[in-house]
């Protein structure tokens, strides 16, 4: 091998090394010249060169490989920049290990400005509720690696310990960033592990990926006393995780009789959220500014048929009904069955159960919805209660 045959050549122990400077150069007089020091400094640093240049050759090219490949799959970093950490390093994969790590915060705070529209929805829920947090990233590459994923369904987990402190807005508490950044999280994934706050396990992450990394909402349903939540997650790469999620509360009169019956139609009801995208829960619960606005719509291309004023205020009312029965879940046709709406098939499992049940309220968010409006509007996802 080429390196084997330099090495041979080129070899000069390291004792050896270090007694050619003090045989050669005694330390200087009052009577030596300045211009000797400057000789003696500049022969010593030749010296260091040739040595650390050594080095690299006392490494085998089959041991730069495996060392290169243990650090990749220790950090995920590019295969370039791992050579060029080994490299600077002289081979030790303990220091070049930090020198990326430093390397990535760096970047990773520089492009903490960047647009992160991607990611994943995680979701944890135990028997009192159920937490959904929203991770963003700059490509759908990162989303898909499981580093990342077992950062937001970490996340998830540590969002369901936050006290309910802030205030309930349409059956969901929000769980903003700043209610987890200094929480500690415990990693377990075999490429990051230990103790950390949240903030610092975001910024390793970023480091390692490369891209900006951004926790950017959550929300925490609690389960009602007398009922269940249900939950759906569409386009999930792994139990947990997906792009748009779904969750809907359900509430029975007589507790949790009936609960497998319960179960069924609460996780249909979810996926009709998911797909249907209902904005409200009731007709009495369509905010007045959005009533106002469809019927001002409607009246506008009722007018320009020509028609009588009568026959226009009956086509506004008909068309407002079409209006609910796009946007309130209660008057939404069922996915699952188009021939009867929501509150039909409410009505339907009242009767299974022998109880009445009703919706308590429901939750769709959708990864990177808004984003690219202002961040004010892209924080609040679609929810409503009773």
């Amino acid at each position: 091998m080429a390196f084997s045959a330099a090495a041979k050549r080129l070899s000069i122990s390291t004792k050896h090394l270090a007694t050619i400077a003090p045989r050669r150069y005694h330390s200087l007089s009052p009577f030596e010249s300045s211009s000797f020091a400057q000789s003696r400094r500049s022969d010593s640093n030749s010296l260091l060169s040739h040595f650390t240049f050594l080095r690299g050759f006392s490494v085998s090219a089959s041991d730069q490989m495996n060392l290169i490949k243990q650090l990749r799959e220790r950090t995920s970093a590019p295969i370039k920049d791992v050579k060029a950490a080994l490299v600077d390093s002289d081979w030790n994969i303990e220091e070049a290990q930090k020198e990326l790590r430093k390397k990535g915060k760096v970047l990773a705070s520089k492009k903490s400005s960047r647009t992160a529209a991607e990611g994943l929805l995680a979701l944890a829920q135990n028997d009192a509720k159920a937490a959904l947090i929203e991770l963003n990233c700059e490509t759908d590459f990162v989303a898909r690696n499981d580093i990342f994923q077992h950062l937001a369904l970490s996340l998830a987990k540590k969002a369901l310990l936050v006290e309910n402190t802030s205030q309930l807005v349409s059956g969901a508490f929000q769980v903003g960033p700043e209610s987890l950044e200094e929480m500690t999280l415990n990693l377990e994934h075999p490429k990051i592990s230990g103790e950390t706050t949240v903030h610092n396990a975001i910024t390793e992450v970023a480091a390692m990926m490369g891209e900006n990394i951004k926790l950017r909402r959550g929300y925490v349903m609690p389960a009602p006393s007398q009922g269940i939540i249900s939950t759906y997650l569409h386009t999930s790469p792994q139990p947990g995780l997906g792009r748009i999620a779904g969750i809907l509360s359900l509430e029975a009169d007589e507790g949790k009789t009936q609960v497998d019956a319960i179960q069924r139609v609460g996780s249909e009801l979810a996926m009709h959220v998911v797909a249907a995208k209902p904005l409200f829960l009731t007709k009495e619960l369509v905010s007045s500014d959005a009533l106002e606005n469809e019927r001002e719509v409607l009246r506008s291309q009722a007018e320009a048929s020509g028609k009588p004023q009568m026959a226009i205020e009956k086509m506004v009312e008909g068309r407002l009904r079409k209006y609910f029965e796009e946007v309130v879940l209660m008057e939404q046709k069922f996915i699952v069955s188009d021939t009867m709406n929501v509150k039909t098939v409410l009505d339907n499992l009242s009767k299974e159960v022998g109880s009445p049940v009703r919706v308590v309220n429901f939750l769709r968010m959708e990864v990177g919805e808004g984003i690219a409006r202002q961040e004010t509007d892209a924080s609040e996802p679609v929810a409503q209660a009773a």
